[in-house]
């Protein structure tokens, strides 16, 4: 399923960028999304109803035609993709969608992921598998797809990818990130004859819904700046990543934590 939205004037020489992970309005990925339609990129973005369907918060009902209507307000041409990328052949078929709807894209940022608690003892074969699945190979097919089609001029392609650092508990999510973190970091030198620059951005704990008032309560208790992290914190190192400005930062794993004390 795509949706497309045309802002009253688009401007031809506005950039696309592909964001992953955008399924719900109040989350990261669609604030991201808005930040950079905000600094004049075209944006092409996927989401996945039936993972939101299965977790606490649920799907969420128009979301995708509400963020699609939110870049057009601030002016970018847009285009989603629902995707399962668990699927090998979903990097391909995203790219060519998205480059049929509206070109060659100049920045990939990946906030999708399977996100689904549990340990050593408790895990299972099945979301073992999922997780790399989604969170590790699919970000390796996608960077890949991006490396082998980008035509943009040299210096100016960005990859930005969401991490996390969570480790017991939650093995099945936090093993597959490390292997994300590591897939991401090798584009640095594998895309570098292309001028692609590659980061990796771990948020910390964000609200997008999914904390309970105890865990709030905790994270508050371990962060310096005393509130709790939002999209528009992440949104906005990852603007900065994929400006001209940013094209100096490059191979990093960075924390915009508020100072959170993991």
């Amino acid at each position: 399923m795509t949706i497309a939205h045309e802002p009253p004037q688009s401007a031809a020489s506005r950039p696309v960028v592909l964001v992953t992970g955008v399924g719900r309005t109040v989350g990261i990925g669609a604030g991201i999304a808005c930040r950079l339609a905000e600094d004049g990129w075209d944006v092409a973005f996927t989401y996945w109803t039936a993972y939101d369907r299965r977790m606490a918060w649920g799907a969420e009902p128009g979301a995708a035609d509400a963020v699609a209507r939110a870049l057009a307000d601030r002016g970018a041409a847009s285009a989603a993709v629902e995707a399962d990328l668990a699927e090998a052949a979903a990097a391909t078929d995203v790219f060519d969608e998205v480059e049929r709807r509206l070109g060659g894209v100049r920045a990939l940022v990946l906030g999708h992921c399977e996100s689904v608690d549990s340990g050593l003892l408790d895990t299972t074969v099945e979301s073992f598998d999922r997780h790399f699945a989604v969170n590790a190979r699919a970000s390796w097919l996608l960077i890949r797809e991006f490396g082998r089609r980008f035509a943009g001029p040299a210096g100016s392609g960005r990859i930005v990818a969401l991490t996390s650092d969570h480790t017991a508990g939650n093995l099945p999510y936090g093993a597959s990130k490390g292997a994300l973190d590591r897939i991401t970091l090798a584009a640095v030198h594998e895309l570098a004859h292309l001028g692609v620059t590659a980061n990796v951005v771990n948020p910390g704990p964000v609200d997008t819904g999914w904390m309970t008032e105890e865990i709030r309560t905790e994270v508050l208790g371990r962060t310096p700046l005393g509130r709790l992290g939002t999209p528009d914190d992440t949104a906005n190192l990852v603007a900065f990543l994929c400006s001209p400005q940013g094209q100096w930062v490059n191979g990093q794993l960075l924390l915009s934590n508020g100072g959170f004390a993991g």
